[in-house]
């Protein structure tokens, strides 16, 4: 009996044990630490790609181990090749660190474990969606009958907009796409300006569009289209038709193309308008920065992400369509398996993927943790902590400043001392300076090549960028400038 007794304690003692329970303290634990060490911490990975890899495991493993140490060995050999976005002295590209709310909703999110592609499968999550996606025109001043999906990130915002736009002018020249696909329809043009984003070129690519069909006009020192140049397209060739892309924000610079006259003489021609807010969209949350955008509300389509400026985790972009009819056409798919409700919204109705993560919940966490008033403040700080780098890394010795900020981006190149007008040398130099920094940790940057010259972007995007932040980073920048200038 006694035995019997201790067998069923034993058993029940194994049976109460949640699995869960070591494993997610042990990430909780880490976790926090890894976030409690950001202000000390090198703010860039420094090791070798050799050295990083050296420390994980290569052998596929035979035999298992407790999901704890599994958590433990994982952290530890990530940990020396992480570059700390989260930290407010990181300005490399335009990446901040996830808020508190949005980091523990992407928990919860991986907890709950819910494929939010049909509303069946997780009401929630799409009631949560449809919540967001509200407060997210209001908050970018967007038509509040657009429709809109989240995804990826605006690589995948700027495909969905665009293949909903494909498909819009396919069908407004009598070409349903849906039925005869690709092959023999009709020809359409793309205007965008010489500096469109990398993201632009790729989703064109995938959706069967080739180069010899952009038309790449040219921009001003800032990267900014000018109407006058898109109206010599239009007069050249006012019949093809045509998408023409725009950006709010350029990458470098932070312009923002001519909304208000660009987008009357596209429409004017029947053509489509895409602009591309990776994070400039965000611009419109703020009462001082809004004007950038006069005249966008009036775009085809807008893209842009959350793991940018509103500082959700990644992944989180976001689609949004003027023209619901189409973009609802160009995605709904049917199948006897995916249950409608026929009053709620079925998500994988209006995005790329079927089967994709719940990504509602982290942006209905940060928008309900700042509010309006919190995410313009995000906005107008980031911008002014921008300027007072740029400002006072300008005030230092061998320091041109490109671009200041018209936002949250600005570009510096320094100059050898020694080099004269030997632009390569100038070039060389940028980048050891930036390496120097670096190198120190007190910072993190990255080169990059603006109207044919190297130069060092400064990206503030993060929450947690301060004062303290700006004094340290000036400080760092001038440090590797003396550093390479004795070398």
């Amino acid at each position: 009996m006694n035995l019997e007794f201790n067998l069923n304690l034993f058993e029940s003692v194994i049976m109460s044990t949640n699995p869960f329970d070591k494993p997610l303290e042990k990430a909780f634990s880490l976790g926090t630490e890894f976030l409690n060490d950001l202000d000390t911490q090198p703010v860039g990975a420094r090791l070798s790609y050799e050295e990083l890899k050296s420390l994980w495991s290569w052998d596929l493993p035979e035999k298992g181990m407790p999901a704890e140490e599994v958590i433990e060995e994982l952290n530890e050999s990530a940990i020396p090749g992480l570059n700390l976005n989260q930290s407010g002295r990181f300005f490399a590209w335009v990446i901040g660190g996830s808020h508190p709310s949005a980091i523990a909703a992407d928990w919860l999110t991986s907890v709950w474990d819910q494929n939010a592609g049909l509303y069946a499968c997780t009401p929630s999550s799409g009631i949560v969606e449809e919540i967001a996606g509200s407060w997210l025109k209001q908050l970018l001043k967007l038509p509040p009958q657009a429709s809109f999906a989240f995804v990826t990130g605006c690589q995948m915002a700027n495909f969905t907009c665009l293949n909903v736009a494909r498909n819009y002018l396919f069908d407004q020249a009598g070409w349903d796409v849906e039925v005869e696909g690709f092959y023999g329809a009709p020809r359409i043009r793309i205007i965008c300006g010489d500096h469109k984003h990398n993201t632009i070129t790729r989703a064109l690519r995938m959706l069967g569009f080739g180069r010899n069909v952009m038309v790449e006009l040219p921009s001003d020192k800032d990267g900014k289209l000018h109407v006058d140049e898109v109206r010599k397209e239009f007069e050249r060739d006012h019949v093809t038709p045509t998408m023409v892309i725009l950006q709010a924000g350029e990458i470098h610079t932070g312009a923002f193309d001519d909304f208000k006259s660009i987008i009357p003489l596209a429409h004017a021609h029947n053509a489509w308008v895409h602009i591309d807010g990776a994070f400039g969209l965000w611009a419109a949350a703020s009462p001082k920065y809004t004007h950038l955008l006069e005249g966008a509300e009036d775009a085809d389509s807008w893209a842009t992400d959350g793991h940018k400026w509103l500082n959700v985790p990644y992944d989180s972009g976001y689609a949004f369509i003027a023209h619901p009819a189409a973009h609802f056409k160009t995605f709904t798919s049917q199948a006897g398996y995916l249950k409608e409700d026929g009053k709620a919204r079925d998500e994988y109705n209006w995005t790329p993927e079927l089967s994709r993560r719940a990504r509602g919940y982290t942006t209905f966490a940060v928008i309900k943790e700042l509010g309006s008033t919190g995410i313009e403040d995000l906005v107008e700080r980031c911008c002014r902590h921008a300027t007072a780098i740029v400002e006072g890394a300008g005030q230092l010795p061998h320091v041109e400043i490109l671009a200041y900020p018209i936002i949250n981006q600005g570009i510096l190149r320094f100059r050898n001392p020694s080099a004269g007008e030997d632009e390569s040398k100038h070039d060389q130099f940028t980048e050891h300076v930036i390496a120097a920094i670096n190198a120190s940790g007190e910072a993190f940057f990255q080169p990059s090549t603006f109207k044919g010259k190297r130069c060092m972007r400064v990206s503030v995007s993060g929450w947690r960028t301060n004062e303290d932040d700006v004094r340290r980073t000036i400080a760092a920048i001038g440090e590797a400038i003396c550093d390479v200038s004795r070398r």
